[in-house]
């Protein structure tokens, strides 16, 4: 007696991963750092558009998005959210990716509704995890629905992985949920939080082999100290690099940054080393299959 059953069948990769070139994604704001400890960083609207178009002309191709609200808290206020999106869109020729993760405080449902504000890609971390002394909270219920949502609104998810276990996650996802809108599966190793893996090489090289063979491009991501540890050894595998304000604050020790562009002009130059050439915004839209708006 056969056995029918209506599980998608388990995704295939679109194209092989090959470094080719250089996607450089910037995280110019986060949620973390306050705007009183740190002036650069870019708050409102003017600044992040400023920020935005400086990162472009120094060979960003993607920004990963979080905003905050008048008194320069994180928000993710609907309205914010998609006066942002339209802003870099009409300013900018960047892949506009908007953060899902908020900030650990924001509530599930709405985290959801950030697709509300239509960006070409969205973040998606795999897994709960410890972050510093917080709890950055993704629960696999929370996790499937954005993911199905993403499929539904035609959005590109990022697969945020902070630990060995969240690949191991994305492996279940995939196999029981289909590959994402596209066809294309990018996902960006989080490197260095306090409570995830570590920022250095042989944390990344476990993770890359034990990637999903569908995953067709993957970035990295080392925060604070671990940035150029983390930065040198994608480069070394064929990864790509996102940089910015997120995740570091200084150049070298004792020394600030002063704009997001340093940290994506600094990627570069390491890129070119390794003989890769930052990709334009319509590679990036090629490389994850971006849904021409």
């Amino acid at each position: 007696m056969s056995v029918t059953s209506d599980r998608p069948a388990a995704p295939t990769a679109g194209t092989p991963r090959t470094p080719g070139n250089l996607l450089v994604t910037v995280a110019p704001t986060g949620a973390e750092t306050s705007k009183d400890d740190c002036p650069a960083l870019p708050t409102t609207l003017e600044e992040l558009v400023e920020t935005a178009q400086r990162c472009e002309a120094a060979g960003a191709a993607m920004v990963h998005v979080h905003i905050r609200d008048g008194e320069h808290r994180p928000t993710l206020d609907l309205v914010r959210l998609t006066e942002t999106v339209d802003a870099l869109h009409a300013e900018t020729d960047l892949v506009v990716q908007l953060s899902t993760g908020g900030s650990v405080h924001d509530p599930l449902e709405n985290r959801l509704k950030v697709l509300d504000a239509q960006p070409d890609s969205c973040s998606l971390t795999m897994g709960t995890t410890n972050f510093g002394d917080d709890v950055f909270l993704n629960p696999w219920p929370f996790v499937t629905d954005l993911y199905r949502l993403s499929q539904e609104r035609e959005v590109v998810p990022e697969f945020e992985l902070f630990d060995l276990g969240h690949v191991h996650a994305l492996h279940r996802l995939l196999d029981k949920h289909g590959l994402p809108f596209g066809g294309r599966v990018h996902v960006d190793l989080v490197m260095g939080v306090p409570g995830g893996m570590p920022g250095t090489a042989d944390a990344l090289v476990a993770a890359v082999a034990a990637l999903p063979d569908a995953v067709t491009s993957w970035s990295a991501t080392g925060i604070g100290r671990s940035t150029l540890p983390v930065a040198l050894a994608s480069l070394s595998k064929g990864g790509h690099l996102r940089v910015g304000m997120e995740d570091v604050l200084t150049l070298a020790k004792g020394v600030p940054v002063e704009h997001n562009a340093q940290l994506v002009e600094r990627a570069v130059r390491l890129g070119a080393l390794a003989q890769r050439t930052p990709m334009s915004c319509d590679e990036a839209r090629d490389l994850l299959q971006i849904k021409r708006r």
